[in-house]
């Protein structure tokens, strides 16, 4: 039903969101300006031109002043309100939207608090739900604590826990910290990072090379190296700082950030596969990199996956509590020896299945690593012999399959096998396997899906466990 009861009480954003808003456009203005300016220097001429700058200054305060003009008009135009089933949203100042969020399709609840939210109190609270895309609803920006007790107040609704009628407040559930990650390892990381060995070899290159022909060129060719590559080396930093990782009763709570903080709540039983992955560089020190995708949760806005970090660096310990939050059991009799062969195995012990010798032509280093094994709860992947990579997928939690096979591929009698996933970081797939193994494997877990779907439980967990 797309209209809203009348009985619903409308509220508005809290009345700072415009200026929150707004300084963005500002802020891209000035960038733009800036970089108009350093381009249009004479080469080895490093000093601005300043006959314009008064018609510079006047640009910039009336488009900043346009912008802040149209954040108060979406702002006003803007207001939510929730029951016991949905969330409501109306926005749009030219085009008017209404939107429904269902509870019992949340699939994860944030808070975001950006640099200068954080200076005046302010949070936003993002609700992702089943089906991604524009499905879900951002009702930003809300006092820190009204935002804190929303979230408690649809989650626990999500739940089927029965609540009032948002007149009380709702306590926030307990948890216990289970996964953190300290400064030093974090930084430890990012260094030990491809990305950033490039960026350094590059900046490195580019500064010798301007200091023995003796000209700022090669400085200015370099940059678009330094803003893209700088730009993901931070955010590695940035997005797992302060990161810690903690088990409750209304799902994982995952909090980290350093210029922007976020407060992650996953439901259980929402996460669709898991990643656990290891790059060369990092096999001295024993870190791993967990992801997972999340239905709903796989395109944020600034274009990055939110939520799909379960952890940014850890220990091989880590790694497997980290794997636990979300899939307590593997249904297999030995988990741990399973566990440590997909992780760092080789060949087909402990029900593995591999590529078959021929493999070796397409990729001669991982074939004997490359395979699968089923469990009673998930596929088990594995590949990489340099970037060791393993993704577990629930079996109830496959979207679909499929078989690609390309034209070297088809000449050597091989076919990879594709199992899709809710949009995200992970791409399940089983590589080079041979034709009738993979067949098998298309039949079998198709029929290990639909046995899977008919006896998971309902949407609203805490009332199924209660």
């Amino acid at each position: 039903d797309a209209v809203p009861p009348a009985e619903l009480e409308w509220r508005r954003l809290h009345p700072v969101t415009p200026l929150v808003r707004g300084w963005a456009v500002l802020a891209v203005i000035l960038f733009m300006v800036g970089r108009q300016s350093i381009e249009s220097m004479p080469e080895g001429d490093m000093s601005l031109a300043t006959d314009h700058w008064g018609f510079v200054v006047l640009g910039i305060l009336g488009v900043g002043l346009v912008g802040g003009v149209w954040a108060w008009l979406s702002w006003r135009m803007t207001r939510y309100a929730y029951d016991r089933d949905a969330v409501y949203v109306h926005s749009g100042i030219l085009f008017r939207q209404q939107r429904k969020v269902r509870l019992d399709r949340l699939q994860a609840v944030d808070i975001v608090k950006p640099l200068l939210a954080r200076f005046f109190g302010l949070a936003e609270l993002k609700l992702s739900v089943a089906g991604g895309g524009d499905s879900g609803a951002r009702l930003g920006f809300l006092r820190d604590a009204d935002a804190n007790q929303l979230r408690n107040l649809l989650l626990a609704r999500a739940a089927g826990v029965e609540t009032a009628d948002g007149t009380d407040p709702v306590e926030e559930a307990p948890e216990s910290t289970v996964l953190e990650v300290p400064v030093g390892r974090l930084v430890g990381s990012v260094l030990l990072n491809a990305a950033t060995i490039v960026l350094l070899v590059g900046v490195v290159g580019a500064v010798t090379t301007a200091v023995v022909i003796r000209q700022v060129a090669p400085l200015f060719t370099v940059l678009p190296i330094v803003f893209g590559l700088g730009a993901y080396v931070f955010s590695r930093f940035s997005g797992g700082f302060g990161f810690t990782g903690a088990i409750s009763p209304d799902g994982i709570r995952l909090r980290h950030g350093l210029l922007e903080t976020r407060s992650q709540t996953i439901p259980p039983g929402r996460v669709q596969a898991i990643r656990i992955q290891q790059g060369l560089l990092w096999r001295a020190a024993g870190w791993w990199r967990v992801e997972v995708n999340v239905a709903g949760y796989a395109e944020s806005t600034d274009g990055e996956q939110a939520g799909a970090v379960l952890l940014p660096v850890g220990s091989r310990d880590d790694a497997l509590r980290a794997l636990w939050l979300v899939l307590p059991d593997l249904g297999a009799d030995d988990p741990t020896d399973v566990l440590d062969a997909l992780l760092s195995g080789s060949g087909d012990e402990l029900g593995f299945v591999t590529s078959p010798r021929r493999a070796r032509w397409l990729d001669p280093l991982a074939w004997r690593r490359n395979g699968y094994a089923v469990t009673g709860r998930a596929l088990l992947i594995r590949r990489g012999r340099l970037v060791r990579t393993a993704e577990i997928v629930p079996h109830e939690r496959t979207q679909s399959l499929g078989l690609d096979q390309g034209p070297l591929q088809r000449r050597l009698g091989l076919t990879s096998f594709v199992l899709h996933s809710t949009p995200g970081p992970i791409g399940p797939r089983v590589v080079h396997l041979g034709d009738d193994e993979a067949s098998r494997l298309l039949a079998d877990q198709a029929s290990r899906a639909r046995a899977a779907r008919t006896s998971a439980g309902p949407e609203r967990w805490m009332q199924a466990a209660g």
